[in-house]
């Protein structure tokens, strides 16, 4: 129903240059987490991008508030609430190399749209309200409210929406359109221990050991300082090593003797470790093979290499190796490590899957540990796999409404190892609006996406406000 009526609205060449207009507009707008103020909790930047969303959500008749400089909302109608859409307004730091723009100056090149923000999460936000804007002057006869929930905190922790629903209830449906399509209904667990040994001050052979800089990326680098050792001694194994890891040493004479080893490899998401080549655990290889000297920094050393070897994303060594066909394999990533004077420090990141327990994830990996004489030294980040079943309304619902505009047919929802908008939302899916197999470049340089794709956006999500509220 509605959709010769959605299609023949959003065809119009008028409705794609508003839509273009509207992103131009808020992707314009530096709206990077700064210093908190009155009124502005996640500083200046985020409150200008929330002050003009909700100035165009006036000029397309909707309903506003702002609520404490958390979040905003826009809704459609004085009904009941039975749909949150949930977006955010703030945006990673610009970052360096951009090529076709700068970041806070968008602009569409040949039909694709290029800013800081146009598809994380302006742009969908834009089409949300579209959305919003179109199904208001189909002037429809609803029987509940759609709201569209503005967040301005997403990147740095979500504090926005932690707010809002300690103040508010929660919507019977909700979804956010900071993914893709065709829907994200599962999103693994997460697991962030610290651990480490400590040992009293003594003469070693590996004198500084550090790699990764974020909890999240696989180290695309990481270097040691060893003494003991010579150019001669460590030039062969490097280039077997570089060979077998895919990664790049270079060896660099230390005075008076020594030698510091630097080693790249490729950084990824620890969402998907596979994708990268974790440096930080080639170094371990490498440093693991030399005939050193027996000490508790070396014991460190090999115990890491052993629970950690090069390539085993799947936590296989470290004993918690695990998946299920719902949501797939655990996934780990030794992330970060400093080893100095006194001891070292780690932190790792793993994915769990729906199946995984207190028992075979957290505790055998601590058994892991306790092997090598390693402790966790920190409470562990744990964050609960979130999950809504493929069979719910919900998802069948938008489900059909992506089907219909995009003319897929047996589109079947995703499970992912990262966390969206939704993650602690009871019943909250992903939704959009990235077209799979699209990459736009997310939190990179030159971030992306077609204009062609959230015009589709804003049918699907004008259908699926119409089906859900009706």
């Amino acid at each position: 129903m509605y959709q010769e009526r959605i299609n023949a609205y959003f065809d119009r060449p008028s409705v794609l240059r508003e839509l273009e207009e509207a992103i131009l507009r808020l992707a314009s707008i530096d709206s990077v987490k700064g210093t908190p103020a009155p009124g502005k909790p996640f500083g200046p930047g985020p409150a200008a991008a929330l002050e003009e969303a909700l100035q165009l959500c006036r000029e397309w008749g909707l309903q506003t508030t702002n609520y404490d400089g958390y979040v905003g909302l826009a809704d459609l109608n004085g009904q009941k609430t039975a749909l949150h859409i949930l977006g955010h307004l703030d945006v990673v730091g610009p970052g360096t190399g951009w090529t076709v723009t700068e970041p806070f100056q968008p602009k569409l090149v040949d039909g694709m749209l290029y800013g800081r923000g146009v598809a994380d999460d302006k742009g969908p936000i834009i089409a949300a309200l579209f959305a919003m804007r179109a199904v208001r002057e189909f002037q429809l006869p609803l029987s509940s409210n759609a709201r569209v929930v503005l967040g301005t905190d997403e990147e740095s922790g979500s504090a926005d929406l932690a707010y809002y629903y300690a103040r508010e209830p929660y919507a019977p449906f909700s979804f956010s359109p900071d993914a893709s399509f065709p829907l994200i209904n599962i999103e693994k667990g997460q697991y962030h221990p610290g651990f480490g040994a400590s040992w009293a001050k003594e003469d070693r052979p590996v004198l500084t050991l550090s790699g990764g800089f974020r909890a999240n990326v696989v180290p695309p680098e990481a270097e040691a300082r060893l003494s003991c050792v010579t150019l001669e001694m460590l030039t062969p194994l490097c280039r077997q090593l570089e060979e077998a890891t895919g990664t790049r040493f270079t060896l660099t004479p230390l005075s008076p003797d020594g030698v510091r080893v630097h080693c790249a490899g490729k950084n990824a998401h620890a969402s998907t470790p596979e994708e990268g080549c974790n440096a930080l655990t080639a170094l371990l290889a490498l440093l693991a093979e030399l005939p050193l000297p027996n000490c508790p920094a070396v014991r460190a050393v090999q115990g890491l290499h052993a629970l950690f070897p090069h390539g085993d994303t799947a936590g296989a060594a470290l004993g918690i190796a695990q998946s299920d066909p719902q949501s797939g394999a655990l996934t780990t990533n030794l992330a970060l490590m400093e080893l100095g004077d006194s001891g070292f420090q780690a932190k790792m990141d793993v994915r769990f899957p729906l199946c995984a327990t207190e028992e075979n994830c957290r505790r055998a990996a601590e058994a892991s540990f306790a092997k090598y004489g390693i402790t966790v030294t920190e409470d562990p980040d744990l964050i609960p796999a979130h999950y809504v079943p493929a069979d719910s309304p919900l998802v069948q619902t938008l489900l059909r409404c992506y089907e219909r505009y995009t003319g897929v047919q047996g589109a079947a929802p995703l499970a992912i190892g990262g966390c969206t908008y939704v993650h602690n939302i009871p019943g909250g899916v992903a939704f959009g609006p990235l077209m799979p197999g699209f990459d736009c470049n997310m939190h990179g340089a030159d971030e992306r996406i077609p204009l062609d794709d959230l015009r589709t956006a804003c049918k699907i999500f004008t259908q699926a406000i119409v089906d859900l509220c009706t």
